[in-house]
């Protein structure tokens, strides 16, 4: 296993998923009572699973026919604009 990958993409996509919109969603289900804890758990932990593997997946089609170079490019470009149509909104 590449332990230096491993841990970089860990700590990348913690650090982004802290604060977000998903994890505001799951404290709201873990807020009621009427809700076991275990079970928010495990299907925020499900939907991560899934939203990530969809993720890789799609990654690995895409890299096919466009370089890792310009794969960060484009993902570098599309965080700017979300972040300047983000200001824009606000």
């Amino acid at each position: 296993m590449e332990y230096k990958a491993l841990f970089t993409v860990f700590f990348a996509v913690f650090i982004a998923e802290l604060g977000d919109k998903t994890q505001l969603a799951t404290m709201l289900f873990a807020a009621d009572k009427e809700v076991s804890k275990l079970t928010v758990f495990v299907g925020a932990s499900l939907a991560l699973i899934l939203a990530s593997g969809i993720g890789v997946l799609a990654g690995s089609v895409i890299s096919q026919y466009i370089s890792g170079k310009n794969l960060h490019y484009i993902a570098g470009i599309g965080f700017v604009g979300i972040g300047i149509w983000t200001l824009i909104k606000a």
